[in-house]
C-alpha cells in the first residue's frame, strides 16, 4: 500500500536507441543535395552509425558523465615538480576518440568531407558539446598551417588522422593528434592586436620564445596551439608544442580553469609563457591574416553546433509532447503547443539548412563560394547562435518543470545554448565583419546576391525581403549603429532562400510568412493561422 501512490503514468518512455543522423530528415536532406552521389551511400553508412552511437544509451550516458564529473587541474606531482595537466573523466576521452574516429577531424583529407564532417558535427554536438571544442579547433587549424608548407606537411596528417592518442609525448612519435589554440588576452579579449605576449627570435631559424600570458587557453591538454604574440615585426602567428622533440615539456603553465557557465566538460584555462619555444607560422607581423581561415572555419563550428544544439531541444519536445497528455489529449495534438512545436522546428531546420550551405561551399573551393562565405559565415555565425538560446529555453518549456530539472537533460543544453555566440567573436564582432566584407571585398555582396536569386520568384514575401535588403545597402550612412540588423537580414533572406529551394513547402510556407512576411511575433509559438502545422511537426519527430 505505501508504495501505490508512485504509479508513474502520461511520462513520456526514455528518448535513446534511435539514429540522430537517420532520423532527422532536414540533415538527411541537406547532406544528399551537397553532396556527389558517388560518395552518398558510402557516407549515409558512415553518418548512420554514428547517429546510432549518439542516440544509444550508452553513449548519452558518457555525455551526462563527462558533463557531470569537470575536468580538474593538477599543477604539481606529489614531489613538487610542475606538471601543469588537466584529468578527465575516463567517459570524455572515449567521446572524444569516437570523434576522432569518426572523422570530425579530416575534413581536408577527403572528398566531400567538409559536408560530411559538417552532419557528423551537428550529430555529435548533440551528446556532449563539450568535446566538440578540441574536435572544431584542430579542424580549423589545417588552413592556418597551410601558410607555411613545411609545417603543414609535418602537421597536417596528424590532425587528420582518425587515431585518437591522448598520451604526451612528442608529436613526431604520435599516429594523430590535437590542436588548441591560445589567442586572447585579459586586456584585449576580441581585439587581439592589444596583445602583449612578446615572441623573440632564437638562433634556431624559425623558432622563438614566447613569454606572457593568455585569459582563454582551449582544450589545454591538447598537442600542440596556435598563438599569437608581438614579434619585432608585429603580431604573428606562432605553434606552441605541449611536448619538445626531445621529450621534454615545454613551458606551459597553466594557472586556473575557467568555472563556466556550461561547456563543463571542456577545460579552458588560463597559461603563463616564460621562454616558451615556439615555431613562427607565416611571416612577422602577418598574424591576423594567418589565423584567419582558421577563425572562419570555426565559426562555421559554432554555426553547426548552435544547429546541433537546437535540433536535439526540439526532438525532446517534440518527444515529449507526443507522449504526453494534458486536458483530454495529447499536448502534440493541441493547437498552440503545435504551433510553438512547428516554430521550434522551422528554426531548427533554417539553421541546419545554412550551416550544411556553408560547408558545401568549402567543398566547392572555387573563387565565387570563398566570396560568398566571406558574408555568409559572420551573418551565419551572428544570426544562428543567437537564435539558439531562446529556441532551447523554449524548448525546455514544453517539457514544463520537468525540462527545469537536471535528469531531463535541458538545463545542460540551457546552459550550453549562449555559448557559440560568444565564442570567436561575440555579435557585434560579427556584425561590423559583415560591414567588413562589404566595404573591402565587392566580389563577395554579388556572390551573396547570386545565391538567393536562385530562389528569386518562388514566394513573394522572399522577393520583398531581398528587395528590402537591397533598399538597406542602397543607403549606408550610419551603418556601423544599423550592423546587427543588416547582418540579421543577410542571414534571414539566405535561409528563406535555401529553405524556399530545398525545403517542404509547409516549412518553407511558415518561414517567409514569419520570418520574412511580418506576420509571426517576438516569441516562438505565434505561427500565422492556417499552416499544415502537424506536417512541421511530423517533420521533426524521431521514430516515426
Amino acid at each position: 500500500m505505501a508504495g501505490s501512490t508512485h504509479t508513474v503514468t502520461n511520462q513520456p518512455p526514455e528518448l535513446s536507441g534511435y539514429d540522430v543522423y537517420g532520423d532527422d530528415r532536414a540533415l538527411v536532406s541537406a547532406v544528399e543535395r551537397h553532396l556527389d552521389p558517388a560518395l552518398a551511400q558510402e557516407a549515409r553508412g558512415e553518418l548512420s552509425a554514428l547517429g546510432r552511437a549518439a542516440g544509444s544509451a550508452q553513449v548519452r550516458e558518457w555525455g551526462v558523465q563527462a558533463n557531470g564529473h569537470p575536468p580538474t587541474l593538477r599543477t604539481h606531482d606529489r614531489f613538487g615538480h610542475r606538471v601543469d595537466e588537466v584529468d578527465f573523466h575516463p567517459a570524455w576521452h572515449r567521446l572524444l576518440g569516437k570523434g576522432v574516429s569518426a572523422g570530425l577531424t579530416a575534413a581536408w583529407a577527403r572528398p566531400g568531407g567538409h559536408v560530411r564532417r559538417a552532419a557528423a558535427f551537428v550529430v555529435w554536438t548533440q551528446v556532449e558539446a563539450g568535446t566538440c571544442c578540441p574536435l572544431s579547433m584542430t579542424h580549423a587549424a589545417v588552413p592556418a598551417l597551410r601558410v607555411d608548407a613545411e609545417l603543414a606537411a609535418e602537421w597536417e596528417p596528424r590532425l587528420t588522422s582518425t587515431l585518437y592518442d591522448r598520451e604526451m609525448r612528442p608529436a613526431r612519435l604520435k599516429a594523430g593528434a590535437l590542436f588548441g589554440m591560445a589567442m586572447t588576452e585579459k586586456q584585449g579579449g576580441s581585439d587581439v592586436r592589444a596583445n602583449t605576449t612578446r615572441a623573440v627570435a632564437l638562433a634556431e631559424s624559425g623558432a622563438y620564445a614566447l613569454t606572457g600570458h593568455k585569459w582563454f587557453c582551449s582544450a589545454p591538454m591538447s598537442d600542440a596551439f596556435l598563438v599569437l604574440a608581438q614579434a619585432p615585426g608585429g603580431l604573428t602567428c606562432f605553434v606552441v608544442p605541449r611536448v619538445l622533440e626531445d621529450g621534454e615539456r615545454n613551458v606551459f603553465r597553466l594557472q586556473r580553469l575557467k568555472d563556466k557557465l556550461g561547456n563543463r566538460s571542456n577545460a579552458s584555462a588560463e597559461v603563463e609563457f616564460d621562454g616558451t619555444w615556439a615555431r613562427r607560422v607565416g611571416e612577422e607581423g602577418r598574424g591576423v591574416r594567418t589565423i584567419i581561415d582558421m577563425v572562419a572555419a570555426t565559426r562555421v563550428d559554432c554555426v553547426l553546433g548552435s544547429a546541433g544544439l537546437m535540433r536535439q531541444a526540439v526532438t525532446q519536445a517534440v518527444h515529449h509532447c507526443t507522449y504526453r497528455e494534458a486536458f483530454g489529449g495529447r499536448l502534440v495534438d493541441k493547437p498552440l503547443m503545435r504551433n510553438v512545436l512547428a516554430d521550434l522546428a522551422v528554426e531548427s531546420e533554417a539553421a541546419t539548412a545554412l550551416g550544411l550551405r556553408l560547408a558545401a561551399a568549402y567543398d566547392d573551393g572555387g573563387e565565387q563560394e570563398r566570396a560568398f562565405l566571406r558574408i555568409a559565415v559572420p551573418a551565419a555565425k551572428y544570426w544562428v547562435t543567437k537564435r539558439c538560446a531562446p529556441l532551447v529555453v523554449e524548448a525546455a518549456e514544453c517539457l514544463g518543470g520537468n525540462g527545469y530539472v537536471e535528469e531531463s537533460g535541458m538545463p545542460r543544453l540551457v546552459r550550453e545554448s549562449p555559448l557559440n555566440s560568444v565564442w570567436e567573436g561575440a555579435g557585434n564582432v560579427q556584425a561590423l565583419d559583415v560591414l567588413r566584407a562589404l566595404r573591402r571585398e565587392p566580389g563577395a555582396l554579388d556572390a551573396y546576391l547570386r545565391e538567393v536569386a536562385l530562389a528569386r520568384g518562388a514566394d513573394h514575401r522572399l522577393d520583398g525581403a531581398i528587395k528590402g535588403l537591397l533598399t538597406e545597402l542602397a543607403d549606408l550612412q550610419g551603418v556601423e549603429a544599423r550592423a546587427r540588423r543588416l547582418a540579421e537580414r543577410f542571414a534571414l533572406v539566405l535561409q528563406g532562400a535555401l529553405l524556399v529551394r530545398f525545403a517542404p513547402s509547409e516549412v518553407a510556407d511558415a518561414f517567409c510568412a514569419s520570418r520574412l512576411g511580418g506576420d509571426g511575433g517576438a516569441a516562438f509559438g505565434t505561427l500565422p493561422h492556417g499552416l499544415p502545422l502537424a506536417a512541421v511537426v511530423e517533420r521533426a519527430a524521431v521514430g516515426v
